[in-house]
């Protein structure tokens, strides 16, 4: 079935931050309703259809797959901080740094010294580096492959081939033996 302008712009508008209701609003739909008709429009299949041939697109278009997120995981979780290092421990300048480096730090702080009176030697100092979280990263890689190390319960099933018998309470170890045998005995038929 074919869908209507609104809808197509529904699914447009979407893709531009995930929010039903503010892509509904946007592609046209009342302010009032907009919340019911995203909701109904994202449970109709050829609008789920359409979202995803989007999506498609627009992955193809920017070239991101799950090979390329591997990638770049794989790239962040191998970062080794004497990649940015000189052999005397002080730190390489910027434009020496690893691509992987340049683009995945969320931020750095300089301090910038003048060392004279007539501002002809200034003094970088490099003061702190935030580079991604390497646990947080772990976990995604592991998620990936199907990892379980950071699944706080793991399902279990398991099929019983056996039949359980309760332990009997007794006094003795005669009565405890006595009891046994009658339950093996009604277990096994005899």
């Amino acid at each position: 079935m074919a869908l209507t302008d609104k809808q197509e712009m529904f699914c447009r508008e979407y893709l531009i931050d995930l929010n039903a209701t503010q892509a509904a609003v946007r592609a046209g739909y009342s302010d009032k309703t907009a919340n019911r008709t995203a909701h109904e429009n994202l449970s109709k299949p050829d609008i789920q259809n359409r979202i995803a041939e989007l999506k498609a697109e627009r992955n193809e278009q920017v070239n991101i797959d799950a090979t390329y997120v591997l990638r770049r995981l794989v790239e962040i979780d191998q970062m080794d901080v004497l990649d940015i290092l000189n052999d005397d421990g002080g730190i390489k300048a910027i434009s020496e740094w690893p691509k992987v480096w340049r683009t995945t730090l969320s931020g750095f702080d300089i301090n910038t010294s003048i060392t004279n009176f007539d501002e002809t030697t200034i003094e970088n100092i490099l003061k702190k580096i935030k580079w991604p979280d390497k646990v947080k990263n772990l976990e995604l890689l592991g998620k990936h492959i199907s990892v379980q190390a950071f699944k706080e319960q793991i399902d279990q099933k398991v099929t019983a081939t056996h039949n359980i018998m309760p332990v009997p309470s007794c006094n003795s170890a005669e009565e405890w033996e006595a009891a046994a045998q009658k339950q093996q005995s009604e277990v096994l038929g005899k």
